[in-house]
């Protein structure tokens, strides 16, 4: 992939989850490796080639950005939130429109089991603004996806809850380009107390 395609792909991090079940910790703050999981997660998304990076906030935000390293970053905020990951991923495509980029490769903040190689592959199979593409575990669909803008607004219009693009993505699946990458990520999530043994 050339420079100039990569520059058409903008890395989307969401990171405004409360963390309720973990006592209302915001995600993007917890600690993994030495840095907060937001620098991490925006960390993975560079190392991988993505040279614009978009991040949604949304609870803490404030302390997010007074904590967090997010320079050279564009920081989104989502009042809406509290409404689940499809009100971060609607705020997130809103926030790329007009910007030129041609495709969003969207991570989680609370998975720091994948990183920069498996969202290489996923941003390595971007081909134009009808691409499709998704990590696959052992066949399973997981993160990070990429989205050709294209589909944004279908994505837009399907996003509620904690569903994310999960309709938009199963009702176009013979579309979707899977990309394995469980030879080299864990897809695991922070949610729950018991999964903070997975942070460094």
């Amino acid at each position: 992939m050339t420079d100039n395609h990569r520059a058409e792909v903008a890395g989307l991090l969401l990171a405004a989850g409360g963390g309720r079940r973990l006592g209302g910790r915001p995600k993007a703050l917890l600690e993994h490796r030495g840095r907060l999981l937001v620098e991490h997660a925006v960390g993975v998304l560079r190392a991988a080639g993505c040279a614009r990076i978009h991040v949604v906030l949304g609870a803490g935000a404030e302390d997010v950005r007074a904590r967090a390293d997010l320079s050279g970053c564009v920081l989104v905020d989502n009042p809406g939130w509290a409404e689940g990951m499809g009100s971060s991923l609607r705020a997130g495509l809103d926030s790329l429109a007009g910007t030129g980029a041609r495709a969003a490769l969207v991570s989680l903040v609370d998975q720091p089991g994948i990183g920069p190689a498996a969202a290489a592959r996923v941003l390595g199979a971007y081909e134009d603004e009808k691409s499709l593409v998704s990590a696959a575990y052992d066949g399973t669909r997981g993160h990070p996806v990429l989205f050709g803008a294209a589909h944004w607004p279908g994505i837009a219009a399907t996003a509620t809850g904690d569903r994310g693009a999960r309709a938009y993505l199963k009702e176009h699946a013979a579309g979707v380009r899977l990309v394995e990458c469980a030879d080299v990520a864990e897809p695991y999530d922070i949610d729950t107390e018991a999964d903070l043994r997975h942070l460094e």
